[in-house]
């Protein structure tokens, strides 16, 4: 069953030595961030899974261990999710920013996996995998990764869109909310124009909380660089 989620954005950004001399910048969205993981492990959870949009070859499981780096991003740093032999295949980025930040906070409340979901995964299929994700006894948390729009803004990733803000005040209302029938009906076509890379996770998160009776807290809702961040506690 699940026990508890955080709802976090994942820009590589989060991570200092990526943001560099821009890192103070984005010191309010890491703090809420940690507080999102320290959520998860007063749960006291049997499992953490980690849920965050990857591309075409990186999809699937990653097992405990499994590590990432930011040598894409121009950085020399290696990150690890959980304990155990790395993996073959490395992170997906959103999963090593999700690494970073359960290494960033000294999490160890319960083993760790990871989950590399397609972006464009029907909302039908994301629940049916939420589901089968928190089916059975044990005390699952779920750290969920992902992105509102790139289109806030002029220099936002892609463009400025005039929908942007609309939907991204409505997903966060639904986060904070703990609304698994709103998040589900989040339209497919519109977040992949406004390039919201978080709405398949959402989608399996809302899924695997059906039934689940938690109550959410929206801890951090802005734009900064034009793209829509929130992060969410559900307990």
């Amino acid at each position: 069953m699940l026990a508890a989620a955080a709802v976090c954005p994942c820009p590589p950004l989060l991570v200092p030595e990526v943001a560099a001399g821009a890192a103070a910048e984005l010191d309010g969205l890491r703090t809420a961030c940690s507080d999102a993981v320290a959520v998860l492990a007063a749960a006291r959870p049997d499992r953490l899974l980690v849920i965050g949009p990857a591309g075409p070859d990186e999809q699937g499981p990653y097992p405990s261990g499994a590590a990432g780096s930011f040598r894409g991003f121009g950085v020399d740093r290696a990150v690890r999710l959980g304990k155990g032999d790395a993996s073959v295949r490395e992170l997906p980025s959103s999963l090593a920013v999700a690494a970073w930040l359960l290494e960033h906070t000294d999490f160890t409340a319960a083993p760790v996996e990871g989950l590399g979901i397609d972006t464009a995964l029907p909302s039908g299929r994301c629940a049916a995998l939420g589901r089968e994700s928190a089916a059975g006894a044990e005390r699952l948390a779920l750290l969920v990764m992902g992105d509102g729009s790139a289109c806030r803004t002029l220099k936002a990733p892609g463009y400025l869109d005039d929908r942007a803000a609309d939907f991204d005040a409505g997903t966060a209302r639904a986060l904070g909310a703990a609304d698994t029938e709103a998040l589900l009906a989040v339209d497919e076509r519109t977040a992949h124009e406004l390039k919201a890379a978080g709405r398949a996770p959402w989608q399996v998160l809302a899924g695997a909380a059906e039934g689940a009776g938690l109550a959410g807290t929206l801890l951090y809702d802005d734009a900064p660089y034009g793209v829509g961040y929130s992060v969410a506690v559900w307990s």
